[in-house]
């Protein structure tokens, strides 16, 4: 099943896991929005730097520590995920609780493993 995808914190630099990340759900077949710092493209993906209303996201994948994921809080909250993925390095109580208040599933796990282990 396709999973559209956004990840938020994408780098173009190919040693970061957001980059693999972006590179591995491409090779998977899902849809992927990305958005980061610099504009550019990884995989044939557009990086934004903005965070404009998008539907149909099925999976918001965090590559942000927690004090850079606040500003977004209230975009990603908008977009009514099904879920929000926080890899190593975004643990995120804070915002954990904004999003089971919404109903939005908090996974705390690493989007690379999940894709090899066909559990994403």
């Amino acid at each position: 099943m396709n999973k559209k995808t956004l990840v938020l914190g994408a780098s173009l630099k190919a040693d970061r896991y957001s980059n693999m990340a972006i590179n591995k759900l491409i090779n998977y077949n899902h849809d992927v929005i990305a958005i980061g710092l610099k504009k550019g493209e990884v995989a044939g993906i557009e990086i934004q730097t903005q965070l404009d209303m998008i539907e149909g996201i099925n999976t918001v994948t965090l590559y942000l520590n927690p004090i850079r994921q606040q500003p977004y809080y209230d975009q990603v909250l908008n977009l009514k995920p099904e879920r929000v993925i926080f890899n190593p390095g975004t643990e995120n109580p804070e915002f954990y609780q904004k999003l089971r208040d919404a109903n939005i599933k908090v996974e705390i796990a690493c989007t690379l493993v999940l894709l090899s282990t066909d559990q994403y």
